[in-house]
């Protein structure tokens, strides 16, 4: 009779601890598919602004200097991989801001003007969820509980790109 009253709560500990950690395990994982959905996000919206420059490039008007280097930067910025994507990311933004001191593109092209605009606008926030995400996943996999047992799994530590960081220039 005295051990169903050490037994019990001690069963009842055992299972609150085991909820607990299938609790964390599954917030963990929905972190995790939140980082890889903030970046599909952000890269959906990079690879629109890609193509933006594409289109800007090819007007009639534009100085062919800055067209072929718009293409170029355009270009490297679509196709580059991982590794060099923060450089290619920079390096469009700085060309379509260039773009838009050296010529009177606004007057011009108002209604792609504007698209520029609100995309690098979705650029910027998604820049900030997706950092935002890669911050709260991180101190969630910090903690004791999670690296001893090993929540996380096998997945990646979820990182910020350095042209997320320097990216505050968006257009």
């Amino acid at each position: 009779m005295m051990e169903s009253y050490i037994l019990f709560p001690l069963l009842a500990l055992l299972f609150l601890f085991i909820w607990y950690l299938t609790f964390t395990a599954s917030r963990l994982d929905r972190l995790h598919h939140r980082v890889e959905t903030s970046w599909a996000a952000l890269d959906a919206l990079l690879q629109q602004r890609a193509a933006l420059a594409l289109e800007v490039s090819h007007l009639p008007g534009v100085d062919p200097a800055v067209a072929m280097v718009l293409t170029q930067s355009a270009f490297l910025a679509g196709e580059a991989e991982i590794a060099e994507r923060s450089e290619a990311e920079d390096g469009l933004a700085a060309t379509v801001e260039l773009l838009y001191e050296t010529e009177d593109f606004h007057q011009k092209n108002p209604a792609l003007s504007e698209r520029i605009t609100n995309v690098s606008k979705r650029i910027e926030v998604a820049m900030r969820l997706h950092r935002e995400a890669v911050h709260t996943t991180g101190v969630q996999r910090s903690r004791p509980l999670v690296r001893l047992f090993r929540l996380a799994g096998r997945a990646p530590l979820p990182v910020v790109h350095p042209f997320e960081i320097s990216g505050e220039r968006t257009l």
